[in-house]
């Protein structure tokens, strides 16, 4: 089970699409990012080197025809902090939720 905490880098809602998206692959390359986050090329790669330099993303260049292409993964600590700051959102929306039955 993952300890629920909340992750100031990763709340912003840019980047938790962005971590949440890397969550249910492998690897993606930019573009698919790109259009799946709704992103420049520059806030894009902003993002990225920002969760790189957190260590919750890795990102390589590889030779594709004749054309390099950026891909990029999450960490195993990227992976840890975003279960974690699911459990944590998901704390606060149970503490928030009304109790079942009548309300007075």
């Amino acid at each position: 089970m993952t300890d629920a905490r909340f992750d100031e880098l990763i709340h912003p809602s840019t980047r938790l699409s962005l971590v949440a998206t890397l969550a249910a692959v492998d690897w993606a390359e930019f573009a698919f990012l790109k259009d799946r986050v709704q992103l420049s090329d520059s806030a894009l790669s902003k993002q990225l080197t920002t969760l790189e330099e957190a260590g919750y993303v890795a990102t390589e260049r590889r030779l594709s025809g004749s054309r390099h292409k950026r891909y990029a993964r999450l960490t195993g600590a990227g992976r840890d902090a975003f279960n974690g700051h699911i459990a944590a959102l998901r704390a606060i929306l149970a503490a928030g939720a009304p109790a079942e039955g009548p309300q007075l």
